[in-house]
């Protein structure tokens, strides 16, 4: 495992964002949902693309808290635009559980 500084972490913005609206992706290569992400005042609402539809339905996504990478750059997926990364875990099966937050945070706030 390579090590990086804490300079090299503090350059990463994960922030606590809550999903407002789940749509089916239909064009993506993958099964995927469209989510629409609140990342508070500072950030706004941004959308991104999860490879997440065995493991959530959309129901239980919505209003969901979840870590997103708020600091990469936008990435064509198809025809949508994925503005922020949302965090998780990948298993064996390549299938990824979300990392979220265990109490309830502002939108926007960031992770140390």
């Amino acid at each position: 495992m390579e090590t990086i500084s804490w300079q090299d972490f503090e350059k990463v913005e994960l922030r606590a964002g809550t999903i407002l609206e789940v749509r089916d992706f239909a064009k993506a290569k993958k099964p995927a949902y469209q989510l629409i992400i609140d990342l508070g005042d500072e950030i706004g609402i941004k959308q991104s693309s999860a490879q997440i539809t065995k493991l959530y339905t959309k129901g239980e996504l919505v209003g969901k808290q979840v870590i997103c990478v708020t600091n990469f750059p936008p990435r064509q997926i198809a025809n949508f635009i994925s503005e922020v990364l949302v965090t998780g875990f990948v298993l064996s099966d390549g299938e990824v559980v979300l990392s979220s937050i265990e109490r309830a945070v502002p939108n926007g706030t960031k992770l140390a």
